[in-house]
């Protein structure tokens, strides 16, 4: 009762007030602020793609930017993409250090995760990148132009090379006869010799060419590894058939691969065959490398490391460091200057294989305050000289020392190494010259920073064993790998993403220093660990390989781009990025669009961007900005700043439609699409975006759709 009493004391209160009160009242007319009402009708355009008139654009794509992570996870900016754009480049997912592993296989699960999201939601895909020199994954690629290390078995040869070493060829034999020649300094290695076998012009069949080796022995019950080394003058293919086995015609993996086929490869590189057998049937067999497949071919048989030996045989030699490779952990110890050391993850060793043993440094100091050190189980020799080798590299520039040491730390010293930040490998001598040397002592105080020692090798003179072959590949060589790579990749990813209609072939070709040149790793001052320049061992051409691969692997109606940034900035640069293409179409390429970057300021030279799209344009192809963000240049923008910047977006559509003829306009893609944050890795801090932090659209989020609305 008392809450209804207090309700009518209350009403009846209200009553007398109005009672008294003038029957014309004072109004208030509050006035939302400018900025709040300003926000309010932005809020109310429709989405961006909206504003583009299909019917006479019905060719013009409007893309954003996203990551493949937020696009297939199908949050916010999966929503934001598909609502407002037609097409969307992927940042980063793409791109080869993303794909290719550390061993060179592709992981292509995420790139078809993100083709069914963007086929159910219909919007199309621009591909981004096939060819760049940056976001790489350089170190796999830099793998395949290491040296050729061969490390021969270290247990004894079963074949009887002597008549292969005198030339009297003794136990072997060839059809057709005196078809052998021995070459000298032809095979792997300096003074290494090779057999030289040509088939002949009316070669059709394997047995047209065979070399026969001599017998080898065996023993019952056990397995036998084959290894040689194999080059041609031009494409061709061998097989291996034996005498003395129950298959004498078996399918073999030639290659490691898990594979067994008829035949192998060869081309004019170098290249391991390695397999093993033991289906025998007698005491010994043989084979025969029977290479009559094509007609006219010469090949080459590295005899050094011809080697067929028994698995289960008896070592010649052991390595005085065990598990030098660093496989099963580590045997070394070490201390100093705050150092640290360990073994490094799988696929950081010598070749992206393996492990690594690691010492950290953290500041120069005396050579011997930083030191690791691998104890023996019994001391060296005195007065015996021992070969130590090794593989290095480091992330800075420095130097490392290695000797063998005494408890009264008297030593041999190896001598000085200079290490840098490629893998190098090192082998050198010294001799025992006491009787307690008993460690092996590595010294890091010059060196600042992280050095990776992998392979470590201690071998006295005496001792016998394998042989190390290092065979350091040339300019040719290399070329052909490096094509070989680039074909792998453009041809896996044309064709895993056949969705793709329009691709980003060839990315930032042209050098800013020298606009008429193209970029490279020498003129590269600040090189990073994902930068690799494929124009350095393919030449200019590398782009026309790219887009005729592209062409070779993708479907008829792909549009290829290529592609580069600063253009408005530096005319030379556009003027040097057109006689590029005309360069790459005169060599037998198609380059369907030019593509220019566009991550301009709001103070950004107005006559410079005009002319830019002029220029493309010339060219007839068809023309793609393919990367526009406005950047503001302070720290708070100021509504007057937003507007400069609105203002901005709406000039590059206006200078795209007056001066890039219709037939002509493939799109504008917005790449920064909202403000990035102080700790983002794009544009941090600058407000470049069409939406702010929150995705509230901006200024520049409204007169970008009404100039859209005029194309």
């Amino acid at each position: 009762m008392k809450y209804l009493d207090r309700l009518l004391f209350c009403g009846g209160l209200f009553a007398l007030v109005s009672s008294c009160a003038d029957p014309d009242p004072l109004e208030f007319n509050v006035q939302k602020p400018e900025g709040i009402e300003a926000q309010e009708k932005i809020n109310e355009y429709a989405p961006l793609k909206s504003y583009l008139d299909s019917t006479s654009n019905s060719n013009f794509k409007l893309g954003g930017a996203v990551s493949i992570s937020d696009y297939i996870n199908k949050g916010l900016m999966y929503r934001l993409i598909n609502r407002n754009f037609d097409e969307f480049t992927v940042g980063y997912g793409m791109k080869h250090g993303a794909i290719v592993q550390a061993d060179g296989s592709m992981a292509l699960s995420q790139l078809k995760e993100l083709i069914t999201a963007a086929k159910e939601a219909g919007t199309s895909i621009y591909g981004h990148t096939l060819t760049w020199h940056a976001n790489q994954n350089a170190s796999y690629l830099n793998s395949l132009l290491q040296p050729l290390i061969i490390e021969s078995p270290s247990i004894p040869n079963d074949l009887n090379k002597t008549g292969l070493i005198d030339s009297t060829f003794t136990g072997f034999s060839t059809n057709p006869e005196n078809a052998l020649t021995i070459i000298e300094n032809e095979g792997i290695g300096e003074g290494s010799h090779a057999i030289k076998l040509t088939a002949p012009s009316t070669a059709t069949e394997p047995e047209d060419l065979r070399f026969s080796t001599s017998q080898i022995p065996i023993v019952e019950g056990h397995e036998y590894e084959v290894i040689f080394y194999i080059k041609s003058d031009k494409q061709g293919e061998g097989r291996i058939s034996f005498e003395g086995l129950n298959e004498n015609l078996p399918l073999i993996d030639y290659t490691g691969e898990g594979t067994s086929t008829e035949t192998f490869q060869t081309d004019f590189s170098w290249k391991e065959v390695r397999f093993r057998v033991s289906d025998f049937v007698g005491e010994s067999f043989s084979l025969n490398f029977d290479l009559g497949y094509q007609p006219g071919v010469t090949y080459y048989i590295d005899i050094n490391n011809l080697y067929i030996y028994d698995t289960q045989g008896d070592p010649i030699v052991s390595n005085l460091v065990e598990n030098g490779d660093f496989e099963t952990g580590t045997g070394w110890g070490g201390w100093g200057n705050g150092s640290s050391r360990g073994v490094t993850e799988d696929g950081l060793g010598f070749g992206n294989e393996g492990s690594a043993f690691f010492v950290t440094n953290p500041t120069l100091a005396d050579y011997y305050l930083v030191q690791s050190v691998y104890e023996f189980s019994e001391n060296l020799d005195n007065a015996e000289t021992y070969t130590l080798s090794f593989w290095v590299k480091g992330d800075a520039e420095g130097i490392i020392r290695p000797e063998l040491q005494s408890p009264d730390y008297s030593a041999d010293s190896f001598g000085q190494i200079t290490v840098n930040q490629d893998w190098k490998r090192v082998e050198l001598e010294t001799t025992v010259t006491a009787d307690d040397r008993g460690r092996l002592l590595f010294s890091y105080g010059e060196f600042a920073g992280t050095v990776y020692i992998d392979n470590v090798s201690l071998v006295s003179a005496s001792g016998g064993g394998g042989s190390t072959t290092i065979l350091n590949r040339e300019p040719a060589v290399k070329q052909a790998i490096i094509e070989e790579e680039l074909e792998r990749w453009i041809s896996t990813m044309v064709t895993t993403a056949s969705y793709i209609d329009a691709w980003d072939v060839v990315n930032e070709p042209m050098d800013d220093g020298n606009p008429y040149e193209l970029k490279s790793r020498e003129n590269d001052s600040d090189i990073t660990s994902d930068e690799f320049y494929w124009q350095d061992y393919l030449g200019k051409d590398y782009a026309v390989k790219a887009f005729k691969l592209a062409r070779q692997y993708g479907k008829p109606e792909d549009l290829l781009f290529i592609n580069d940034y600063n253009l408005e900035y530096n005319l030379d640069k556009t003027k040097g990025l057109i006689e590029y293409v005309e360069y790459i179409e005169s060599n037998g390429a198609t380059v369907d669009g030019i593509g220019t970057q566009m991550h301009i300021s709001i103070d950004s030279e107005r006559s410079n961007i005009a002319e830019m799209f002029q220029l493309l344009a010339e060219t007839g192809k068809l023309i793609k900005v393919s990367e526009l963000d406005v950047k503001t240049n302070v720290s708070e923008p100021t509504a007057d700043v937003l507007q400069q910047q609105a203002e901005m977006y709406r000039y590059v559509v206006e200078a795209y439609k007056e001066h890039v003829p219709h037939s002509q306009r493939y799109g504008i893609t917005i790449w920064g699409i909202s403000d990035s944050g102080e700790d983002a890795s794009w544009l941090p801090g600058e407000f470049q975006g069409l939406w702010d932090e929150n995705f509230n659209r901006k200024p520049a989020y409204k007169s970008f759709a009404e100039a859209l609305e005029e194309l």
